[in-house]
């Protein structure tokens, strides 16, 4: 094999290195955010908590009748989608389709009176900028 072969190779190794540990980290981001919004939810029945919807690549329009008190369990299954998240990075939504997601995430409730979303990326943009 000729040098400009094998130093082809070996960059295509490098390149898929970075890839792979730019995907592991985007992925990771997002199950902070899962985790951030999910566990700071305000709980009446846990529909609201067992609402927030993990996609990749579009948003998703789906709610759900489940409910999840402890959060773990939507958790757990917004941390599958993120496990197969594909290294061409598309974007990742964790959104909460429900009617009164924007009221609670804007106050509405005594249980989370700072929101979820917005208070959850401010601690995590916080954490990376001083990482």
């Amino acid at each position: 094999m000729s040098e400009a072969n094998e130093f082809s190779l070996q960059l295509s190794k490098e390149w898929q290195l970075a890839v792979d540990d730019i995907t592991e980290a985007v992925a990771g981001i997002g199950l902070l955010v899962l985790r951030g919004v999910v566990l700071k939810s305000p709980v009446d029945t846990g529909r609201f908590k067992g609402n927030w919807i993990v996609s990749s690549g579009s948003p998703s329009d789906e709610t759900t009748e489940k409910t999840d008190k402890a959060g773990g369990v939507t958790i757990e299954q917004g941390a599958a989608v993120l496990n197969g998240y594909p290294d061409t990075l598309p974007p990742i939504y964790v959104q909460n389709n429900l009617p009164y997601a924007n009221r609670l995430e804007n106050g509405h409730s005594k249980q989370a009176p700072n929101g979820m979303a917005a208070l959850t990326v401010a601690e995590i943009t916080a954490q990376l900028d001083h990482g």
